[in-house]
């Protein structure tokens, strides 16, 4: 123990001391023996880590009798505790952010060049206008001239400090600078007078020997006599390019807009100085891309996630648009460390570098591939294989552009096989016919059909798929899932497929074949990936009738544009994902194309997707069919085949109706799903009771309590239907269809 905390330890026990009536004195020196004592005690590693500030138990039994409260535990760190030694060096890059990155080097370079060629254009044009200026200015400026060059001559400047001297009466003073005076005055009349020789001699004999030179050294010098002659406040050149109010990102302007996003943990500590709770920049704020960068440890408890979620008061501490403000943790470090980006300019509002695999390359979906670019218009990749994908936003945010570049990254891998359906009816998608295995757009019963035929095709499909897998051995596939090297062997046909649904809440809510559809749908989102079958949801409707439950729980890549609340960007991002602050809501209107990517990384991230108009998709599936064709990966709709046609009249509540007796007024739902199985095993194989229940209720069937008697003749009551609700739902649904 130290002097300072043992000088403390003992003012505390005088003032505990006198603070009890009749207490008796205290020998100092037994005081200190004992303290002794128990600082030797602590040596040990298997001490009690706290001790109390009593002096020994005694006094602790005093205090008690005397019914006063024991001292505040004080923590005691043991000294045998052992440094763990390990220190960590960051290297600083050697040469700046904005030379090793490329998109950092470009915009740099597009800056400066595009202000230079800027100047050069608005200069030139106003050439004949500056010359004339300059000439009118030209007397001002050779009078100017004459003036300037007499009073440096004949050392003006210092004739007031001379008459000072005077004035005073100083004379040594004076006869001291009026010697300095006349040296000044002998050598620069001497200078003058040889520049103004040698000025003429040059005139002469440039006018003998080359007069058009002496033209152009006169049109010079009334040019800087011009330039002499001009207003200093208003000068005739001036900038091309004027530099705009944004504030240079500085350490105080961090701390300022921190300080103002009302986080009281954050206040304190700026207001306390920061290192005393943890908080510091760990490196200088630097340019990095078209931005700065920061990076500072948060005060303990504070993590980035608190900073994100206040990005509006967070830009208007900086004075920026909130689109230019992209606070984010560092992955490679601890959970207190920020990133702060500060853009120029909103990444609305940036140029994007074009897709790298617009004009040209090939794609293997089982690489990480080029969709988009980050707020520092870095390259982002997606790895498509192994994943089902989401994609939700309001409309007109980009959500189809979106997934219409997922299509074309797919069609440049010669191997896949697409299935595209635009439900929206438009033609988005039209593009990849030449390249589509199954293509469809529109919303009537016979599109819902064809994707319902194709659904059945790609669950045979996925069936197949796990017997190959199965039956190969284990050095050849050691995780039993699909890889590069199997989708290689055209005789395993392990091919990757990826089909993408396109407001997938239309097919899902038919109320004819939408039940089956969500079933297949589902089973491919669970099993798909691992068999090399990649499915992508689509919808600006993002809510559990829209987007089945079991699609969204498992899918593992998704991406949020704009949406309008909480529980739509919870179903696209996952669970928690608004709470975390991880927001969609966020984008404006004018944020098309930007995102939320998760599943891709540890933690989300902000992404603007490549534009690629209809024009340029056109392109790339033109190279993408050139491509297949030289693989020999051209089939169904792009050589005009069709699914096989299934049975066009199957009907949920006709099938239930087939297997309910017309005696059987109510029936428990697990005796319907057996029944089901035995009558379409391909479809309603594995059903229970609950499935039966759920895929009721888009037909407005609900679950009834049902007495029933079991196997085993044990009289009970059960969830099940009546049989007339299904007649009655069939009667109203048919009227309907009638009616339109």
């Amino acid at each position: 123990m130290n002097h300072e905390e043992e000088n403390e330890l003992f003012n505390r026990l005088e003032a505990d001391m006198g603070a009890v009536s009749g207490a008796e004195v205290v020998d100092l020196s037994k005081v200190r023996s004992a303290r002794a004592g128990s600082a030797d005690s602590h040596t040990d590693p298997t001490a009690d880590r706290w001790t109390d500030s009593g002096t020994d138990g005694s006094a602790d039994s005093d205090d008690e009798e005397s019914g006063d409260s024991v001292a505040r535990p004080v923590p005691v760190d043991s000294p045998a505790l052992p440094s763990p030694g390990v220190t960590t060096y960051k290297r600083r890059p050697i040469l700046p952010s904005w030379l090793t990155s490329k998109p950092g080097f470009v915009s740099t370079v597009q800056r400066a060049t595009g202000n230079a060629l800027y100047a050069t254009a608005y200069h030139g044009i106003r050439t004949p206008w500056y010359a004339l200026q300059l000439g009118l200015l030209a007397p001002r400026g050779t009078v100017r001239l004459i003036r300037g060059t007499n009073q440096w001559a004949w050392d003006a400047e210092g004739a007031p400090l001379r008459a000072y001297e005077v004035r005073m009466e100083n004379t040594a003073e004076y006869l001291k600078l009026s010697r300095q005076r006349d040296g000044r005055v002998r050598l620069r009349v001497l200078v003058a007078t040889v520049a103004l020789v040698f000025g003429t001699v040059f005139a002469l004999t440039m006018y003998v020997m080359a007069p058009g030179w002496l033209a152009v050294f006169a049109s010079a010098a009334v040019l800087v006599a011009g330039f002499w002659g001009a207003p200093q406040d208003q000068p005739v050149i001036g900038p091309a390019v004027l530099k705009t109010e944004l504030q240079k990102l500085t350490g105080p302007i961090v701390l300022r807009a921190l300080d103002n996003i009302g986080n009281a943990k954050l206040s304190a500590a700026i207001k306390k100085g920061g290192d005393m709770n943890g908080m510091r920049f760990t490196a200088e704020i630097t340019r990095d891309g078209p931005g700065y960068r920061a990076d500072l440890d948060l005060p303990w408890g504070v993590t980035p996630e608190d900073i994100m979620e206040a990005r509006k008061p967070l830009a208007s501490g900086l004075r920026r648009k909130v689109g230019c403000v992209w606070p984010s943790p560092d992955p490679t470090e601890h959970e207190g460390r920020l990133i702060l980006w500060v853009g120029d300019k909103p990444m609305n509002e940036t140029t994007k570098p074009a897709w790298p695999l617009l004009k040209s390359g090939t794609v293997d979906l089982f690489q990480p591939v080029v969709f988009g670019n980050d707020q520092r218009m870095g390259d982002v990749t997606v790895t498509l294989m192994f994943a089902s994908v989401v994609v939700g936003s309001i409309p007109r945010m980009g959500k189809t552009f979106l997934m219409r570049l997922f299509l074309l990254i797919a069609a440049l891998d010669p191997r896949a096989e697409l299935y595209a359906f635009d439900f929206k009816g438009t033609g988005d998608f039209g593009a990849l016919e030449p390249v589509a295995h199954r293509y469809r757009a529109g919303d009537d019963d016979e599109d819902i059909l064809y994707v319902l035929e194709s659904l059945r095709e790609l669950r045979e499909e996925l069936r197949r798929r796990a017997k190959v897998i199965r039956a190969l051995p284990r050095s050849r596939c050691p995780e039993s899932k699909v890889t590069s090297d199997l989708a290689n062997d055209k005789a395993l046909k392990l091919h990757p497929i990826v089909a993408a649904f396109d407001e997938c809440q239309v097919p899902f809510e038919h109320d004819k074949y939408g039940a089956e559809i969500e079933e297949i749908c589902t089973d491919l989102g669970k099993r798909g990936p691992a068999l090399g079958i990649v499915t992508l949801f689509g919808t600006q409707r993002p809510d559990a009738k829209s987007l089945p439950t079991g699609i969204s729980s498992n899918a593992v890549l998704r991406f949020c544009l704009k949406v309008m609340g909480q529980p739509a960007n919870d179903m696209v991002l996952g669970t928690s994902m608004y709470k975390a602050g991880y927001r969609a809501t966020m984008f404006s209107r004018s944020d098309r194309g930007i995102c939320w990517m998760a599943g891709e990384g540890d933690d989300p991230r902000i992404v603007a997707s490549a534009f690629v108009d209809a024009v340029g998709a056109e392109t790339v599936v033109a190279r993408a069919r050139k491509m297949r064709e030289d693989y020999g990966n051209i089939t169904g709709h792009a050589i005009g085949e069709q699914p096989e046609a299934g049975e066009a009249t199957f009907d949920l509540l006709a099938d239930i109706l087939r297997v309910v007796a017309a005696d059987e007024e109510k029936v428990w739902n697990e005796k319907v799903a057996t029944r089901l199985a035995s009558l379409r095993p391909e479809v309603y194989s594995g059903w229970k009771a609950e499935t039966v229940a759920k895929n009721l209720r888009p037909h407005g069937i609900t679950a009834l309590d049902v007495w029933g008697t079991s196997d085993r003749g044990k009289g009970t009551t059960r969830r099940g239907i009546a049989r007339a609700d299904i007649t009655k739902a069939i009667t109203e649904r048919d009227g309907n269809r009638s009616a339109d």
